[in-house]
């Protein structure tokens, strides 16, 4: 008599002491607190074992003879193990998976949440600039760390701290990132590469090496807004983008224009809701004329008494977009160029 048992095991841990907490967007000199660390520790183990157990009694013979007592019953077991972890198969697979991101904090995704990362992970925005050229994607786990930098210095020397400051910068904004990332794909976080022109010697243009050029934050519902939203408080609900940053050596290029496009295409994309807020400091006068040129308009302004806490008066600025009814667009390259016109006929 044989018999076949297969059985699967799958195990995920996480482990996350404060995973509520969350960085504010504002930073300023009078809230820099250093949080408490937030360790992610996670492990993924999937076996499969198939045990085959064959069991025999051999019958005495019928010779005459006496014949020594029949040896007791055999058993034979085989047991075949085979074990993947998500090391190996991230390693085996080309293509950068968001999916393990997910499994790595423990937390279980629906069927909508799945297919958002897929289109997330597709997503690209492509534009030919005047001095060279531009793509916008989501950040990768590999790349926080140069984006980390980026922001670190972009809010020193928005908040005129101290250079001395980026250190304790990079760690507090580092932290927030990897929380960020555990909200995908209700929040995200775009980054921009640039690559410029340069003219041979025969006429022809070349490309140099593409180079992190900006990054932009995107929030697409409740489930992914900050904790401690700034003033004047925008609507949970409704798509938000923030934490805006551009390479200094690379302004006036277009840069901060086309994340911003990038943005309100992947909100578009993702069918959230027709209005998306953004913060402009009063004091920012390039941004501001950047966003009024693109639509927004100002919602509510911060009253003098933020001023008490040593904060810069904002404006909340709203624009409404038009949201696409077909999101397989969405790895494209150029349809940022329709989406575009199409913004421009809606505002018109």
């Amino acid at each position: 008599m044989a018999a076949a048992i297969p059985f699967s095991v799958s195990l995920s841990l996480s482990s996350d002491s404060q995973p509520s907490k969350r960085l504010p967007v504002s930073l300023t000199s009078s809230n820099l607190q250093l949080p408490f660390l937030s360790p992610h520790k996670s492990l993924h183990f999937s076996s499969r074992s198939r045990v085959s157990s064959k069991c025999s009694s051999p019958s005495p013979s019928p010779s005459p003879s006496p014949s020594p007592p029949p040896p007791p019953p055999s058993s034979t077991t085989t047991i075949t193990t085979t074990t993947t972890t998500s090391a190996e198969t991230s390693s085996a697979s080309t293509t950068y998976s968001y999916l393990e991101d997910s499994y790595k904090t423990g937390r279980f995704l629906s069927n909508e949440e799945i297919e958002k990362l897929n289109a997330l992970q597709d997503f690209r925005y492509y534009q030919q600039l005047e001095t060279g050229s531009m793509c916008v994607r989501l950040m990768r786990l590999e790349e926080m760390d140069i984006t980390v930098k980026l922001l670190a210095e972009s809010f020193v020397e928005s908040m005129v701290l101290p250079v001395g400051y980026v250190s304790l910068l990079r760690y507090l904004v580092k932290q927030y990132l990897v929380e960020r990332r555990a909200a995908m794909p209700h929040a995200v976080t775009l980054i921009g590469f640039y690559k410029a022109k340069q003219e041979m010697d025969t006429g022809e243009e070349m490309e140099d090496l593409e180079e992190l050029a900006g990054t932009v934050e995107v929030c697409f519902d409740k489930r992914g807004a900050n904790t401690s939203p700034p003033t004047p408080t925008s609507p949970k609900n409704a798509p938000y983008i923030c934490n805006m940053a551009v390479k200094g050596s690379l302004r006036r290029r277009g840069i901060g224009w086309n994340l911003l496009k990038a943005s309100e295409e992947l909100i578009s994309q993702m069918g959230s809701m027709q209005d998306v807020y953004l913060h402009c400091r009063m004091i920012d006068s390039a941004p501001f004329n950047m966003y009024t040129k693109a639509g927004y308009n100002i919602v509510k302004t911060d009253s003098l008494w933020v001023l008490l806490m040593l904060q810069r008066r904002k404006h909340l600025m709203c624009k409404k977009l038009a949201v696409l009814k077909n999101p397989s667009g969405l790895d494209i390259p150029g349809s940022d160029t329709k989406l575009s016109s199409q913004l421009d006929m809606l505002k018109s």
